[in-house]
C-alpha cells in the first residue's frame, strides 16, 4: 500500500508540485489526484516517480504495510 502522506511530503521536499509530477508522468492533474486519492499507481508510474524525485528509500513510500488512519479516512 502506498503511504500517500510520505509521497506528498517527498514531492514537496524535492521542490516539486503535484501538478509538475503529473506532467512529468504524462497524465492529467485530475488523473494524478485521483490516483493519489486511491493510492494506486502503475509500476511504470512508480518507477518514474522514484527517478524523478530521486527517492533514496522508495520502499517506505510505495510498499508500506502501515498507512495512517487519516490517509485511509478511518478516523
Amino acid at each position: 500500500m502506498i503511504d500517500i502522506g510520505k509521497l506528498r511530503g517527498t514531492i514537496v521536499e524535492k521542490g516539486f508540485s503535484q501538478r509538475r509530477v503529473a506532467k512529468e508522468l504524462g497524465i492529467t492533474e485530475k488523473t494524478f489526484y485521483n490516483k493519489m486519492k486511491k493510492g494506486v499507481f502503475s509500476s511504470a508510474e512508480i518507477d518514474a516517480m522514484i527517478c524523478l524525485l530521486d527517492m533514496r528509500e522508495p520502499m517506505k513510500v510505495f510498499f508500506t504495510n502501515h498507512v495512517s488512519q487519516q490517509e485511509t479516512g478511518w478516523l
